[in-house]
């Protein structure tokens, strides 16, 4: 079953720009609102005062896209300076960022780059996780990636490699299962199997989400309504973790808030279904 050292937060959304006002307005029907980090880390004025303001009723996470804890660099302990004032100011329920890196040589690509799945790199990763934590005074969580392409001398099964970052570094698994489906369908691996290899009692979040179909290959646009297949993948994980807080990407072709929580809730019914179905409950 889920680990009860994360916080069962219900169902939320990605706190967007486009909704600030229908937001501000009413009050809104999400449980619980996930912010991209860069976004506020550097800024002030209105989308601070709006995440501070979300924070008095809401939980926050905080979803990092900089972090790079796959840099051979190191860390940049400027940018943890800054998280760790932001995390201090909106104390969110959880912190996360994506496996992978994004800087080289003091420069960012600005990008979320795959990392070659072997043990020099596992050690990389736990090494640059720990220093982020001792940084930051507090676990974070980090999200499998969408993937494209594999290094062709990677020795290790991504869920496995993520598996063992998370036992070794004492971190929790951001649990992307769009992200699961697109790369199993790029890659030719089976989701299934993959989703049996992520520990349960790591699994602190998980995200939904849509993607877009380039013919050869599927595309993480987030820009779209979940599929069926990511359905049927997120019942399974649910089956088996019980109960995760849970939110619905959405970050292109934006639609209306309205349109946004419904596909939240959307997350709530078949979640909901799958406890009842096993005799659980939502304990949010």
């Amino acid at each position: 079953m889920a680990n009860e050292n994360w916080p069962r937060l219900g169902f939320g959304i990605g706190l967007r720009a486009e909704h600030y006002d229908a937001i501000a307005g009413d009050r809104p029907p999400a449980d619980w609102f996930e912010a991209i980090t860069e976004n506020y880390v550097e800024t002030g004025g209105r989308p601070l005062a709006i995440l501070e303001s979300i924070r008095r009723d809401h939980p926050v996470a905080l979803h990092g896209v900089a972090l790079s804890v796959g840099s051979a660099d190191g860390l940049d302990h400027e940018y943890l300076r800054r998280l760790r004032q932001l995390v201090e100011r909106i104390e969110p329920a959880l912190v996360t960022d994506h496996l992978s890196w994004s800087r080289i040589d003091g420069r960012s690509t600005f990008d979320l780059l795959p990392l070659p799945y072997t043990d020099e790199a596992l050690d990389l990763v736990v090494r640059n996780i720990g220093e982020a934590h001792d940084i930051l005074g507090r676990r974070i969580l980090l999200e499998n990636p969408s993937t494209y392409i594999a290094w062709s001398h990677s020795t290790i099964h991504e869920a496995d490699f993520l598996a063992a970052v998370a036992e070794r570094a004492d971190c929790g698994i951001l649990l992307d299962v769009n992200n699961v489906h697109v790369s199993a369908t790029n890659l030719a691996f089976d989701p299934d199997d993959y989703l049996d290899r992520i520990p349960a009692d790591r699994i602190g979040q998980i995200h939904l989400a849509g993607f877009t179909d380039m013919g050869s290959y599927l595309f993480d646009t987030h820009s779209a309504s979940v599929a069926d297949a990511v359905w049927r993948l997120y019942r399974r994980v649910i089956a088996r973790c019980g109960p995760v807080a849970t939110l619905v990407e959405w970050d292109a072709d934006i639609p209306s808030f309205d349109r946004v929580c419904a596909e939240a809730e959307a997350a709530r019914f078949h979640s909901d279904a799958i406890l009842a179905r096993r005799g659980l409950h939502d304990r949010t």
